[in-house]
């Protein structure tokens, strides 16, 4: 249809270009483009662009003549005019419509008759009409043999084109169109041949179908619509066949259902007649009761009466002999009798299954059967007795009528014979002399045995269990907590056996609230309770009775409780439908994941585990599970996060098999872990700005998160080693000790022969992912690099050696900005390698910081790669220096750090100082210079031992160096050396080194030596503290040589630190009298380089250490005070002198009171504030605990 209509159109567009209807044209460009049909509009926008038919200057300036004409009034009265004109021209459109309508109308009658003869023949009709057209058009060479247009069919044609215009809902088009014809009144058109509805279509129908492939186009129709007529009629047949069949599956369903209420019914009927029967075994049961006590009354009755009065053996013989001939005579009787009871149990049995299901409870119904026992003797006492009314004499003269006593013979021996679910009940004789459970007579060896069956019946039991179940709520209140396990049988078995359900809901709350708070014991034999109770009683009342009190716990404000209801869920699980397994279970599992308590969320991690291989579908749940183990994973309890990496994430992993998927969340966690964090700092372009401040979560959660990567790379080289495609290059066990990567196998990987995506994983995902966590990570989270650095050291012991020469190492020495080659890496993955070379030189910085130290830790670091790491730290320290000058905290803080971050494992020491000693040797001072700072960053991991026979020595040879910036750069680490160490040998050889330092008399080594003393100050010994106070001391007093103020202001400033530092410490009192107080009068003589802050502090100390007098401070600070520091010190010394505290108010010195020893205590801790070395305090930790190791010489 669409092809039709861009015929007809494109026919439109030939007929106006041809006849030169520009306007028309144009229009119609307009209104198809608005239409948005640009596809038929494509002839017309190049007609109208063509610039040699249309100039661009006389377009503009037509349109400037029309912007130009200010008759704005005119305007509106050509749109009126023009209004007008198209509200006639739609007038005339409609009356011409109605002349159409007439006519459709006079020509749809005379249609509808011949249009069945027209389908029958057109076939032929049109490949008739095709072959002579196009005989025609072989006859006929061009168009132009067709002569000028006449008249008739030009005016044909504009009639045509403008229906055409009209009937497409181009209407502005179409009176254009009427406008531009001025030679042809087309509201008229007079019959004729061309005259006919929807003129245009027609004749290009009628075009189309004269050429030889548009009848063959149309035979191939009619085949088609002749074969869709067959296969409609086809499917017509079809769905009354299938109407059929459903009309008679109708009626089968009919059937089934008035089967279904016809069976239903005769439930029913079954179920009343079983009711029934249960009645009348009742009513049976009660009477047997009656019996057998009446047959032990008159048992007694009778061995009375034969006592008193004598019995007769041979009358008892011949008595017995009779019985028995008329218990012979009534056996066909009792088989009769045993027979129909038989049957009735048969047919009750022979029920329906869902009557069996629904009447359960009606199978423990007794059924009482007569039985009897054709082997063994009748005693005739038992027969004689039911015969008896009163006395002992009514049953001897039963004897001389037994006629008339044999239906109570009968009744006798029913009663006396009677089983209870086919077991026998005949009662025992119960003789008193015998008492064995055997009546024997007294003159006969012949007796019989009684069996009794000690079970009670169902009904009994019924009660029984209903007596229970109503006193164990009333029971349970009074025993003791730590005893109330031993109710639990008789709660199970109240719970399994009670008939109600209300009770039974009662009873199982009573279960899981047996204790209040149950510890790890109770919980696990309430849980052994609930299992065995739900193995009885199968999978409908565990899903309906127990799951619902395991719901009812979830929020219960005792964690034991909830922690009861974790570790059941996923023991009950094997107990219900896979359904519940997958619904109400797994959302009680997520609500306990939520719990405040951290056991109940370690339970329900432990629960989890257990629970997923009874998952039946494992596409429908991974999503859900693996959302509950990353949260379980990043839990900020330890304890959790231990169960869900040892227990939970491998059982994740081996049932959902879909190790790739786990892996690729688990870097897209650690990564947003990171990024999420705020910058470290907030200047863009910098290094700091790509680097992350870290918060407690967020350092756990990545720190977790690279503990169970690191649990996971054995699964990753278990699945590299099982999808190898190259099996003859590999070796056969995958062993953690087998190194199964050989040079040759990583070769043949390099040619791409075979894809192994497992493998590409490590050095295309892995790898990169945790180069760009560590670029996050800034220097100070060595915990955190230090995880990395170990997970790369696993990485390397499981996958070999030469992995990590061909594969590893050029990975990181490309992210460092090194050129190396990785001949053993495809071609597809080296792109991805490239791609981690720093570009600029923020990225080569942060490279430095970030990744350097993890090559030097955890690439380097292998046991067996011992020289190598020595060259690389080797040639990284003199390549840089000699290129770069030497590493000072302040040129090469990131290069320092690498390295600080290498010493923090013990096992590189040796080759740390190894190296640092060929540095120390060597005749450069700038790499001497770097060995003095690497060495002092050394110090703070070495133990004693290393300290004084490798580092000492070195900075004893560094300090004793003719260069002058050597010598002193040495002299901080030997202050560092203090700081850490306490043993007497130690600092006697710091004491010595600073003496020779002193010596030389310069302004640097006095500066030098008293801030890096100063820095040891509060963690030193106290004869390095007096040995600070003498040196003090010595200086303070010693003339100050030039003129330089600042060169006096820095010494002096150097000295107020040392004396800060030394008043935040215990010193002796003659140490604060003899060297401390004249060190800080020393100062204060050159008020003019003092800094007015240390000047304030120096006085105070001057008070406090003085002992608070004016006389005291006088005394010791001289003449050089001035009135004014002394009227000063004198406001504030006013209570000093009279106060409890001063000389003046002082008691004796035994009484002592606690108000001076809380103030002494407050001005310690005012002065260890205003000595201002919490950095030197945070460090004391490390160092008591290598003194614990320390033995002093």
């Amino acid at each position: 249809m669409d092809v039709e209509k861009a015929s007809l159109c494109n026919c439109v567009v030939n007929f106006l270009l041809e006849e030169n209807y520009l306007l028309t044209a144009f229009e119609l460009l307009h209104e198809l483009l608005e239409d948005g049909r640009e596809s038929h509009a494509i002839r017309l926008k190049d007609f109208f662009a063509d610039s040699n038919k249309f100039p661009r200057d006389h377009i503009s300036s037509l349109h400037n003549l029309r912007l130009l004409d200010p008759q704005s009034l005119l305007e509106e009265k050509e749109a009126a005019y023009e209004k007008a004109a198209i509200t006639q021209y739609e007038l005339r459109l409609a009356q011409e419509d109605i002349m159409k309508l007439k006519m459709e109308l006079e020509k749809k009658a005379a249609a509808l008759s011949t249009e069945d003869l027209d389908v029958s023949g057109e076939s032929h009709v049109l490949h008739r009409t095709g072959r002579l057209f196009c005989q025609q058009l072989e006859e006929k060479s061009s168009f132009s043999n067709m002569g000028p247009l006449k008249e008739n069919e030009r005016r044909d044609l504009n009639c045509a084109v403008k229906e055409y215009l009209l009937s497409a809902g181009y209407k502005l088009t179409a009176m254009t169109f009427y406008e531009e014809v001025t030679d042809q009144d087309l509201n008229v058109w007079s019959s004729g041949k061309g005259c006919v509805p929807d003129a245009l279509r027609r004749y290009y129908l009628q075009y189309i179908s004269s050429s030889a492939d548009a009848g063959e186009e149309r035979m191939a129709i009619l085949q088609e619509r002749n074969f869709l007529m067959e296969k409609n009629n086809l499917l017509q047949k079809e769905k009354e066949a299938l109407y059929i069949s459903k009309e008679l599956a109708d009626a089968q369903i009919n059937a089934l259902g008035k089967s279904f209420e016809s069976a239903q019914k005769e439930l029913k009927d079954k179920e009343n007649q079983i009711q029934n029967l249960k009645q009348l075994l009742e009513l049976a049961q009660k009477e047997v009761n009656v019996c057998r006590s009446e047959v032990t009354s008159l048992k007694l009755q009778l061995e009375s009466s034969r006592a008193s009065s004598g019995w007769d053996n041979s009358k008892g013989e011949s008595l017995t002999m009779l019985y028995e001939d008329e218990l012979d005579a009534c056996k066909p009787e009792f088989r009769s009798l045993k027979l129909e009871t038989a049957n009735l149990n048969e047919k009750k049995s022979s029920g329906k299954p869902e009557c069996a299901n629904q009447v359960s409870e009606d199978k423990n119904v007794e059924n009482l059967e007569v039985e009897i026992h054709e082997d063994k003797p009748v005693n005739p006492s038992t027969i004689s007795v039911s015969t008896c009314s009163d006395d002992s004499m009514q049953a001897i003269s039963s004897e001389k009528n037994p006629d008339k006593c044999k239906e109570s013979q009968i009744a006798a021996i029913d009663s006396s014979s009677v089983t209870v679910n086919g077991a026998n009940v005949i009662k025992k004789d119960e003789n008193a002399a015998t008492g064995d459970g055997y009546s024997k007579s007294e003159n006969n060896d012949k007796f019989i045995r009684t069996d009794w069956n000690s079970m009670p019946s169902p009904n009994i039991s019924l009660e029984t269990v209903q007596v229970l179940a109503d006193a164990l709520p009333k029971i349970v209140p009074y025993v003791l907590i730590n005893h109330r396990e031993e109710l639990l049988p008789l709660i199970i078995c109240a719970i399994e056996r009670h008939p109600d359900s209300g009770t039974r809901d009662s009873l199982t709350h009573t279960l899981f609230n047996l204790i209040k708070r149950p510890d790890e014991q109770q919980r696990r034999i309430i849980m052994d309770a609930c299992l065995v109770l739900s193995k009885n009683v199968g999978e409908m009342r565990t899903e309906t009775e127990l799951l619902p009190q395991c719901w009812e716990q979830i929020n219960h404000k005792y964690e034991e409780r909830r922690l009861l209801v974790a570790q059941s869920c996923g023991e009950l699980a094997k107990f219900v439908r896979s359904e519940i397994r997958t619904s109400l279970i797994l959302s009680i599992v997520q609500q306990l994941l939520e719990d405040s308590a951290a056991v109940v969320r370690e339970a329900a991690a432990h629960n989890l585990a257990l629970l997923l291989p009874l998952f039946p579908n494992i596409d429908k749940y991974f999503k859900v599970v693996e959302e509950m183990m990353f949260q379980l994973v990043c839990d900020p309890s330890g304890t959790v996060v231990e169960t869900t990496l040892k227990e939970l994430v491998p059982t994740v992993v081996s049932w959902g098999n879909r190790l790739d998927n786990v892996l690729h969340v688990l870097l897209s966690h650690l990564l947003a872990s990171a990024q999420r964090c705020p910058p470290l700092s907030g200047v863009d372009g910098s290094a700091e700005a790509c680097l992350r401040v870290l918060g407690e979560r967020e350092r756990w959660n990545i720190d977790v998160l690279l503990r169970m990567l690191m649990e996971l790379l054995p699964v990753v080289r278990r699945k590299v080693f099982e999808t190898c495609p190259f099996p003859g290059d590999i070796s056969s066990t995958p062993d953690a000790d087998v190194v199964f990567f050989s040079k040759s196998l990583l070769e043949v990987y390099a040619r791409e022969e075979n894809a192994w995506p497992s493998f590409d994983w490590m050095h295309m995902d892995c790898l990169p992912a945790l180069i760009g966590l560590a670029s996050l990570l800034p220097s100070r989270e060595d915990s955190l690099r230090t995880r990395i650095a170990k997970l790369l050291l696993t990485v390397s012991e499981l996958f070999g050696e030469y992995y990590v020469n061909n594969i590893m190492l050029p990975v990181f020495l490309t992210a460092l900005g090194d050129n190396v080659g990785t001949l053993h890496v495809p071609s597809s993955c080296e792109s991805r390698i490239r791609d981690l070379k720093p570009k600029t030189k923020v990225a080569e910085r942060l490279s430095v910081i970030c990744v350097l130290p993890l090559l030097l830790t955890g690439v380097l670091g292998v046991s067996c790669r011992e020289a190598q790491l020595a060259d690389y730290l080797r040639s990284l320290i003199l390549r840089n220096t000699l290129k770069h000058g030497a590493w000072t905290s302040s040129t090469s803080p990131e290069l320092i750090d690498a390295v600080r971050f290498l010493c923090t494992f013990e096992e590189h020491h040796r080759i740390i100082i190894s190296v640092l000693w060929e540095m120390v040797v060597s005749t450069n001072a700038n790499v001497k210079i770097s060995a003095v700072n690497l060495l002092q960053v050394l110090v703070p991991y070495v133990d004693m031992k290393v300290a004084s026979t490798q580092i000492l020595p070195a900075l004893v040879t560094l300090g004793s160096d003719p260069n002058l910036m050597v010598k002193y750069s040495s002299i901080d680490a030997f202050g560092t050396v203090a700081k850490h160490f306490k043993n007497e040998v130690i600092v006697d050889k710091i004491r010595i080194q600073m003496d020779a330092f002193l010596e030389d008399g310069s302004h640097e080594a006095a500066v030098a030596v008293v801030r890096a003393l100063s820095v040891a100050v509060p963690l030193t010994t106290e004869r390095l503290r007096d040995y600070l106070l003498q040196k003090l001391l010595q200086l303070t007093a010693a003339p100050v040589h030039g003129s330089d103020l600042v060169r006096r202001r820095e010494r002096v400033n150097a000295f107020c630190e040392a004396i800060r530092a030394l008043d935040a410490t215990e010193l002796a009192p003659a140490s604060v009298r003899e060297l401390l107080l004249p060190a800080i009068q020393n100062l204060l003589k050159d008020p003019e380089s003092l800094d007015p802050a240390h000047k304030e502090a120096l006085e105070v100390i001057m008070k406090e250490r003085s002992g608070g007098t004016l006389e005291a401070l006088t005394k010791v600070m001289g003449s050089h005070l001035s009135m004014t520091s002394v009227s000063h010190l004198g406001m504030t010394s006013v209570t000093s002198l009279f106060g409890d505290s001063g000389l003046l108010g002082k008691k004796d010195m035994g009484d002592v009171s606690d108000q001076q020893v809380s103030q002494y205590e407050d001005n310690r801790f005012r002065r260890i504030m205003r000595g201002n070395f919490s950095e030197m305090i945070r460090g004391k930790g490390k160092v008591q605990e290598e003194n614990i190791h320390t033995t002093p010489t």
